[in-house]
């Protein structure tokens, strides 16, 4: 099974195309870590295990969050997925909310935003984001 950890132009796409552009967006993170993060060459950072680097992450994120008005409503460890397949679990559970879609793409596209996530990429051996909306 193929796993994906960082966004794709086909997931930015088919964002724009089902979610509205002035709505509040909630995004339900289901997070894997890897036993030990996995940098870049090119990143000269400490070794750490996936939750540290993450965490890391977690800390350079909060002023891209409150640039764009965004902020973390929920966080949990995950301890048992109750109905999913059998071979699948999560460590960590995030909702973070967004003004809108737009918002978040803002804070997606920014470089200086960009500039950090390679310690995300770097932690995580699954993942999933979910976009919900209000219904």
């Amino acid at each position: 099974m193929s796993r994906s950890v960082d966004p794709t132009s086909d997931s930015v796409k088919q964002l724009v195309a089902k979610v509205p552009s002035d709505v509040p967006v909630v995004m339900l993170n289901l997070l894997r870590f890897r036993d030990q993060a996995v940098y870049p060459a090119d990143k000269a950072e400490p070794a750490r295990t996936g939750r540290e680097a993450y965490a890391e992450y977690g800390r350079q994120i909060q002023p891209h969050l409150d640039r764009v008005g965004g902020k973390v409503i929920w966080q949990g460890e995950g301890k048992h997925a109750f109905i999913a397949p059998p071979d699948e679990s999560w460590d960590e559970v995030l909702l973070v909310q967004y003004p809108s879609r737009d918002a978040f793409l803002s804070m997606l596209m920014s470089p200086d935003y960009q500039a950090i996530t390679f310690h995300r990429t770097a932690a995580l051996e699954d993942a999933r984001l979910v976009v919900t909306v209000r219904g």
